[in-house]
């Protein structure tokens, strides 16, 4: 059987997630870049595997998963060596649930609420009602973690789904460290595995330093 196949872009949260997940696991995938500013996901191959045009994607040498989330439970159900990611303790395991939504639902779609606009229709604006809902997100989040992982006293996929976003957003809207301690202090707990740096933080990094750079890009247009 050959590796599976991650469609990934490295600048993506959602990927980057499915990717701290692999990593975890000791999973080798074989990875394709699906670039969205050339349209790789409107290309017709690509839209019959997945027609929502969406990554991440999986192939599982002919399944294919698409959606962060559920990938990363597929993995983790499939090539973990235990359920330390993804517990199959029913109340755990409803708590990872609601910090995947979470994450989708709040912090993923208010990340994309200020940085769509800027990245991909021209804008050279943060509004303060955008950035102040980003604020209100961090407030959720610091308020979620009553435990050194946010699931917990170890990281699981809730963990990889969360950081995926929030160390993209952190470099636009920062983290102030008399706001939100608890966040910055899991950020380093997180920081501190060994396969991080790969397949999170560079990506995170270069996400924020994109979409601030398109913002002085806009302007500099906007100025003309």
């Amino acid at each position: 059987m050959s590796r599976p196949i991650l469609y990934t872009l490295h600048l993506s949260p959602p990927c980057r997630a499915v990717e701290l997940t692999a990593k975890a696991l000791g999973l080798d995938l074989e990875q394709k870049v699906v670039n969205l500013l050339t349209g790789d996901h409107l290309k017709p191959d690509y839209l019959k595997m997945n027609p929502q045009h969406t990554i991440p994607v999986l192939d599982d040498n002919g399944t294919i998963i698409p959606e962060s989330h559920a990938i990363m439970i597929y993995l983790v159900s499939k090539y973990g060596k235990d359920d330390s990611l993804y517990s199959k303790e029913i109340v755990k395991q409803a708590k990872l649930n609601a910090a995947l939504h979470f994450e989708s639902g709040v912090l993923f779609a208010r990340m994309r609420f200020l940085f769509e606009p800027i990245l991909f229709r021209g804008s050279s604006e943060m509004p303060a009602d955008r950035t102040e809902y980003i604020e209100k997100a961090y407030q959720l989040l610091e308020d979620t973690l009553v435990d050194d992982y946010v699931v917990g006293s170890t990281p699981t996929i809730a963990d990889f789904s969360c950081i995926s976003t929030i160390s993209s957003l952190m470099g636009v809207i920062p983290l102030e460290s008399t706001k939100y301690p608890k966040i910055l202090a899991w950020v380093d707990r997180l920081k501190a595995l060994p396969y991080y740096e790969e397949a999170n933080g560079s990506g995170a990094i270069q996400l924020s330093s994109a979409v601030l750079a398109s913002k002085e890009k806009n302007a500099a247009k906007a100025s003309l």
